[in-house]
């Protein structure tokens, strides 16, 4: 098992940090794949009204997921210390103290989603056409939540020692049964918003099972062991600490995104059904950038721990670099190739108009945000996020709905609502920039 570790305490960062992110960011996109694949299927063989029912859940989902990915972060970066410092027990008690409390996360975030969907829906004023696939798919989608925590637990603890290539390989068996089972269940059995639904729950469940045997049948100080399983309460504290801002950092974006929505809603269903094509995009973005974060967290808890603070720095700057270029790439091919990617979800000619409007405005944009969640990264990576995540909450929480009711209310264009992105994600990565520059200089004294 040797051979997929990775020593992040010494060598090129350069050279280590791609190699460490690429598996990492395909494994991030074929997260977001398993929705847009939804999408994709439905748009296609179901027709607008289930594009829109699925499209709707969009932010919804991204929310709920991200609150398990937020606190899978915070694993990642136990465990990437306890193994910088070398301390065997350390990092076995923050593996199994980690899983318990994941998996208690999963399973609450599936029955909250399946209790309060219908509310949540039609408090963001999802169109009454659209409102009972909606909540149909959004329920059946979350039964999977303790599998989806599960999933991020066994990627945050292997991308923790270096391996970020079985977490992708095993994704992309789930990634493959998605799709099969999509088609199958749409085209053959008529199954519409739940048949995906249920592909979903399943393949989420195939990629967390095979990622908890892995870790079952490994060797080293990372293995997972069912006698062992315990809460730790020096772990779990140190854990919540670390997982609960950084799962408030998604929460806090999705839930300002909830009024982006609810603006989005009070236009026609054209529009409507124009930005869920088109917002299929930022998953695709956002989570190949995400790749860089962690790369930046995981390479700064490790040689934190290991006492090596002038690598800490570098790694800050060589991940940030990584995901600016990238987001800009990724930007510039929307642009040029917007239409195809929009014809994915929809063939209807004024719905890709709606969407193409959208998938420009935000390319130009995404660069911008790899300042403010490179930043917070490296402060998770030192230890600390309860400041950088309330800066979150003012900077892309607070200001989002100052200028939702304000800019917007006065312009009502769909224009102003979509610059709230570029301004907000300014703001808040100039505070990141200043809290994290006085963090290092005094972990590093």
């Amino acid at each position: 098992m040797k051979k997929y570790e990775q020593d992040m305490t010494q060598g090129s960062l350069w050279k280590q940090i791609w190699k460490y992110s690429v598996p990492l960011m395909f494994t991030n996109v074929l997260q977001v794949v398993f929705n847009l694949t939804d999408i994709a299927v439905v748009g296609q063989f179901a027709g607008p009204s289930a594009l829109g029912s699925v499209g709707s859940t969009t932010i919804l989902v991204t929310l709920f997921v991200g609150l398990l990915i937020g606190l899978a972060g915070g694993v990642n970066v136990l465990v990437a210390q306890a193994i910088g410092e070398k301390n065997s027990k350390k990092t076995s008690d923050t593996v199994h103290t980690s899983a318990v409390i994941t998996l208690i996360a999963g399973v609450f975030v599936s029955v909250f989603c399946f209790v309060f969907a219908e509310k949540i829906l039609v408090a963001m004023h999802t169109k009454p056409e659209l409102l009972d696939g909606a909540v149909l798919y959004f329920r059946i989608y979350f039964l999977g939540a303790p599998a989806i925590a599960l999933y991020n637990y066994g990627n945050a603890v292997l991308s923790a020692i270096g391996d970020t290539k079985r977490p992708l390989y095993y994704l992309s068996i789930a990634g493959v049964l998605n799709v099969i089972l999509n088609l199958i269940f749409v085209i053959v059995f008529k199954m519409g918003v739940a048949g995906v639904a249920w592909a979903s729950a399943i393949s989420q469940c195939v990629s967390a099972g095979l990622l908890i045997w892995t870790l079952l049948k490994s060797q080293g100080d990372y293995a997972l062991r069912l006698n062992k399983l315990k809460v730790s309460g020096g772990i779990s504290g140190k854990l919540l600490r670390l997982g609960i801002p950084s799962a408030m950092q998604y929460a806090v974006f999705q839930f300002a995104n909830l009024f982006v929505q609810t603006g989005v809603n009070s236009f026609d269903t054209v529009i409507v059904e124009g930005t869920a094509a088109a917002a299929n995009a930022d998953g695709l973005v956002y989570e190949m950038m995400a790749a860089f974060y962690t790369a930046g967290a995981t390479f700064i808890g490790q040689n934190f721990g290991a006492g090596k603070k002038d690598r800490i720095l570098k790694s800050y700057f060589i991940s940030t670099l990584y995901a600016a270029v990238m987001a800009l790439a990724l930007g510039v091919s929307l642009v040029l190739f917007g239409r195809p990617f929009l014809r994915i979800f929809t063939n209807d000619a004024a719905v890709i108009e709606a969407g193409m409007f959208r998938l420009v405005v935000m390319s130009l944009s995404y660069w911008v945000s790899a300042f403010m969640d490179s930043t917070l990264a490296a402060s998770r990576g030192l230890g600390q996020t309860t400041v950088p995540t309330i800066i979150v909450i003012m900077g892309s929480c607070v200001f989002r709905l100052i200028w939702i009711y304000t800019v917007f209310a006065f312009f009502e264009t769909i224009t102003s609502l979509y610059l709230l992105y570029v301004f907000s994600w300014t703001i808040t990565a100039i505070a990141e920039i200043w809290y994290f520059a006085r963090l290092y200089r005094r972990v590093t004294g």
